[in-house]
This record gives structure tokens, sequence and C-alpha cells, in this order.
């Protein structure tokens, strides 16, 4: 599948014809985002909310994941954060926002999956009936609490990072 921008905004070839965007497009965000090649076109990268797209956007996923993202224990969480802070330094001092950005969901990433099994072992928040399971006895003191803090401050290191914010209302104010 072919991609484009047009000046309305971000568009995707889909049989034979552009759609204004991947909601009218009938597809998936993450089927809209499976295919693009985001180092080669930067224009079509949307920061979306939270996480969004952390685990479909490449190139810079796989590199990403290469570097090691874990958070098992604070030790492994410690070494993985400072790597993945060192990666979101370089693609900024680099000017590519994209790989920044993706470096920062990461280190949110994996701030909130230690909470989730934090808080929940099993790392299921839900019973069979959608019900809450009850959070840990000590969630807050366990292990993966601790590799969630790690990951949490590194996260906000990144996200209030001055060249980074920058970057993105730069990006913002091109592409969204």
């Amino acid at each position: 599948m072919l991609f484009g921008k047009t000046g309305n905004g971000f568009y995707r070839r889909i049989f034979g014809g552009f759609v204004p965007n991947w909601r009218e497009a009938n597809v998936s965000y993450a089927d809209a985002y499976r295919n693009i090649d985001f180092e080669h076109n930067p224009e079509l990268y949307k920061i979306g909310k939270g996480e969004q797209g952390v685990l479909i956007a490449e190139p810079y996923k796989s590199r990403i994941l290469e570097i090691g993202w874990r958070f098992k224990t604070p030790e492994v969480a410690e070494e993985s954060s400072a790597n993945i802070l060192a990666e979101f330094y370089r693609y900024l001092n680099d000017e590519d926002f994209i790989g920044a950005d993706m470096c920062r969901k990461f280190l949110m990433m994996g701030w909130t999956r230690a909470r989730r099994y934090s808080n929940h072992r099993s790392g299921k928040k839900y019973d069979q009936d959608m019900n809450v399971l009850p959070q840990e006895s000590d969630a807050l003191t366990s292990e993966k609490a601790r590799s969630a803090a790690i990951f949490r401050s590194r996260y906000l290191t990144a996200e209030h990072d001055a060249r980074y914010r920058k970057m993105r209302d730069n990006h913002r104010s091109l592409h969204e």
C-alpha cells in the first residue's frame, strides 16, 4: 500500500484512491501505521496519546527493542531505562524527533507495564466478569513497583527535556 500527505493532512492510498484518515479508511490505527517506514516518511507520524503506536512505528520499534526493554527487577529496569534514555538523547542530537518520541513512549510503557505487574502479579487487572481484581498487598513496595519508579523517573526526564518539547511542538505545527 502507498501512503501520502496532501495539504489537508494524513491520507492513505487504499484500493486505488486516497482516503482522508485511518478512521474514514475503515482500518484500525495499527493497520494504518503498520506498513509505514517513519524514518523515510516522518510527516506521516502522529504523536498520539500516551503510548499509542509504540509497538507499530517502524523502524524505531525494532531498534529500541534491540536495546532491551525490560523491567523484571529494579536492576534490569535501571539498565534498560538508562539505555533507552541514552538512545533518546542520540535521537535528539540527530534531530530525529520520531526516534526520540518513540524512546519516550517506551520509557512510559516500562513505567505503566511495571505498575500493572506490581498491582496484579498475573498482569490481569480484570476477572472473567470484568470486575477489577484486588491490588497486591505489596503493590507500592514490590520489585515491580521499584522498577516502575525507575522507568517513571527516566520517562519524566525525557518528557520535560527542553529540546524534545521544542521538537514536539515543531512536529505538531508542521504535521498535525
